[in-house]
């Protein structure tokens, strides 16, 4: 069976016979892996700040701001400063954080419950915010991390233009390689300012994913993760 191409305004292919108009806000979800050019790190994030900021720029002019007022005119060199150090960083993989792993020598062998790690992130559709919090918990295999870590990694993940449910299956592989366990599980509970400042503009919605392996597909275990977050 052929795979459909996905739709961009370039191509002009349709997905599952939808264009673009069709689909509008609806989401996609398209791969586990952020969609990246091949190239994406030819050029340096010195370059690409340049770049974004000239970029912007123009947005600005287009949308009829005047860039010589001293409020604005500082705007799109500060724009890409965010874009490429902050809010888009985990695009690159060189700013993944460094891992240590260390011997489980309390021998704790119950789950290990990391709750509330608030997160902002962006939508891949829309480029406005999703704000929200990440519940992480695993069982060890003989190795335990950090707790600072796993705010780190659901950092990292969110750093970049997100789909949700990507985010959360993101999280919950790597968290599986890195503490060489299945036992891992995710809940992330998330507004989306795509939904609630523009488009349907509902304010009152959230929307949660989960990513559950190995013990916490048992229903008693999740029903005992779910006692935990709730406490």
């Amino acid at each position: 069976m052929n795979k459909e191409k996905l739709v961009t305004p370039t191509n002009g292919h349709k997905l599952n016979g939808f264009s673009i108009e069709d689909i509008g806000d609806d989401h996609l979800f398209t791969s586990l892996e952020t969609p990246m050019k091949k190239d994406a790190f030819k050029i340096s994030d010195e370059e690409k700040k340049e770049r974004i900021s000239i970029l912007f720029e123009e947005i600005m002019d287009v949308l009829g701001l005047d860039l010589t007022d001293d409020s604005l005119k500082g705007t799109p060199k500060r724009v890409a400063k965010m874009y490429v150090e902050e809010i888009f960083s985990g695009l690159n993989p060189a700013n993944k954080p460094k891992i240590a792993l260390f011997d489980n020598k309390y021998q704790y062998n119950q789950m290990l419950v990391e709750k509330d790690i608030t997160f902002y992130s962006n939508c891949e559709h829309h480029f406005v915010p999703i704000i929200g919090k990440a519940h992480v918990a695993y069982i060890s295999s003989g190795k335990v991390i950090g707790l600072s870590k796993l705010n780190r990694i659901v950092q990292y993940y969110a750093k970049r233009p997100q789909v949700q449910e990507r985010l959360t299956n993101q999280i919950g592989e790597d968290l599986k390689q890195i503490l060489n366990t299945e036992d891992v599980a995710v809940i992330i509970d998330a507004k989306h300012l795509c939904v609630s400042s523009r488009g349907v503009k509902d304010d009152t919605s959230a929307t949660v994913t989960t990513f559950y392996s190995g013990q916490f597909t048992n229903p008693q275990k999740i029903s005992e993760l779910q006692n935990y977050l709730k406490q």
